[in-house]
């Protein structure tokens, strides 16, 4: 009988993908690092050639962003990831410590489920492909339902680039009739041997929950301090930047913007000039009006759009040069919309008396939906600068570059990645930019130590008899081994 639910097909269909790509994996499991490295190439030139027509097409499906922008991401999703974990050994002996008598080979984890968001769609997919495929993994990918389009092409792009470099067939997989039950059997399923969550915080936790191995990340709410030794001008141009990066559709983005008192008037003349509109009156009200829906979530309708889209939106006018809308605010809470993460052209604006009261600030929108994230710095005060990254609890801690930009690795040296870890903090299981050695496991060989070598000083050890010690070790040892 012929199933004609929408969910039980669904169910069908990621049962049939997870056998095949567990089939494909077990012959990958076998190939050499000089054999991946080739299919991981042929990939990566594949969907670098074809980054402007998929992120035209990401853009017009999903209505987000600028396709100008989501192309730089698919770039920096193949080229860029590529340049960085090209030299990577990732299977078979990865290190060799000769001292230590330590070997450690690297295995893949088997068959990786990726959750792929409709923010970054098409370049959430070729980075994940790259790094699972890195690591001798399958995947398999469910897409977010508003991106179906432009995510079934760029696997399609992808899986004929691999197959055609010598992978087996079967080793990438998309679901191409996305529900919530099959989404959750793909993650529940006993042939998952591992999620990699990319996505809204329900979603995110339902994989962590899933019983499966899972990677996660939390949802950015970023400060940007723009402290009083900061070169002004250069902190608001990167600042507008990153904000207005693909409309600001990367969970790294700035949130708000906190300055010092006694540069404040400079910093939002600054602002101004550089395409910034404070909003007030009528105007902060109607756009407030569109920015969250009933429960208190962000508007869908309102990401990825620009400030004159925002606009419009709201029914109010504004300079037809007006990159970003920002509202001033004093406070901070889940029912202050500007206080919480906005993933489209607007901030917040807050002004404080100094730089400890700027610390207090920023650790309150952290707390307010940015745990273990990012937050960024535009400071010459090194002092200052190392206060705040030892205090702040967040894994990216940006230092005069776009915070956008420098997450990603892009203007910065951090790993290029789409799956930024927020650490415990945040919910996830890491802090790192994930990259292939995330999905590898590790099996350490270990030679046992001559006894004459780990012989120390007693000197060394003022009163402490080293060689009594060693002595009734080895007699316990044998005891147990006797009996």
């Amino acid at each position: 009988m012929e199933l004609q639910d929408k969910d039980l097909l669904s169910i069908q269909e990621v049962r049939h993908m997870i056998s095949k790509a567990n089939e494909a994996q077990k012959k990958f499991a076998e190939f050499s690092q000089e054999a991946i490295n080739k299919i991981v190439y042929a990939m990566k030139e594949a969907s670098y050639r074809q980054a402007e027509i998929l992120g035209q097409l990401a853009s017009e499906e999903t209505g987000f962003g600028k396709w100008q922008d989501k192309k730089a991401k698919n770039q920096i999703a193949s080229e860029g990831v590529y340049n960085h974990i090209k030299d990577m050994k990732t299977i078979g002996i990865i290190r060799e410590d000769g001292e230590k008598k330590i070997v450690e080979i690297g295995t893949p984890v088997g068959t990786i489920a990726a959750l792929i968001p409709s923010t970054n769609p098409t370049s959430t997919v070729i980075y994940k492909t790259l790094i699972a495929l890195k690591s001798g993994n399958a995947i398999v990918f469910s897409p977010h339902p508003s991106a179906l389009k432009s995510i079934i092409r760029t696997v399609e792009i992808l899986d004929k680039a691999a197959v055609e470099a010598g992978a087996p067939e079967g080793l990438i997989h998309c679901m191409t009739k996305p529900t919530m039950e099959g989404t959750s059997e793909l993650m529940q399923h006993k042939g998952i041997d591992l999620i990699l969550a990319t996505g809204g915080s329900a979603m995110v936790k339902a994989a962590y929950s899933s019983g499966n191995p899972a990677l996660g990340v939390g949802p950015g709410n970023v400060p940007a301090f723009v402290e009083r030794s900061a070169n002004i001008k250069e902190a608001i141009e990167k600042i507008v930047l990153s904000k207005t990066f693909d409309n600001g559709t990367v969970c790294a983005s700035e949130q708000a913007i906190v300055t010092e008192r006694c540069i404040a008037e400079k910093v939002k003349e600054e602002i101004k000039s550089q395409g910034g509109y404070f909003l007030t009156g009528d105007h902060l009200e109607k756009v407030t009006a569109i920015m969250e829906t009933v429960t208190g979530g962000m508007n869908p309708k309102i990401v990825g759009k620009s400030a004159l889209d925002i606009a419009e939106m709201a029914g109010i006018e504004i300079p037809k040069e007006t990159k970003i809308l920002l509202s001033e605010e004093r406070n901070v809470g889940k029912n202050i919309p500007f206080s919480k993460e906005k993933l489209t052209a607007l901030l917040a604006f807050y002004t404080v008396e100094d730089w400890q009261e700027a610390c207090e600030l920023c650790y309150s929108l952290l707390e307010n939906g940015g745990l273990g994230h990012t937050l960024a710095i535009h400071s010459k005060n090194e002092a200052i600068i190392k206060e705040f990254a030892l205090k702040k609890p967040v894994s990216r801690f940006l230092v005069n570059t776009p915070s956008t930009q420098g997450a990603i690795g892009l203007s910065t040296n951090l790993a290029p990645s789409f799956t930024l870890g927020c650490g415990a903090i945040g919910g996830s299981a890491t802090s790192d930019n994930v990259g292939p050695m995330h999905l590898i496991n590790v099996r350490s060989m270990a030679y046992g130590i001559d006894e004459d070598k780990k012989t120390v000083e007693k000197e060394d050890l003022s009163s402490i008899d080293i060689d009594a010690i060693t002595q009734l070790v080895m007699e316990g040892l044998k005891n147990k081994l006797n009996n």
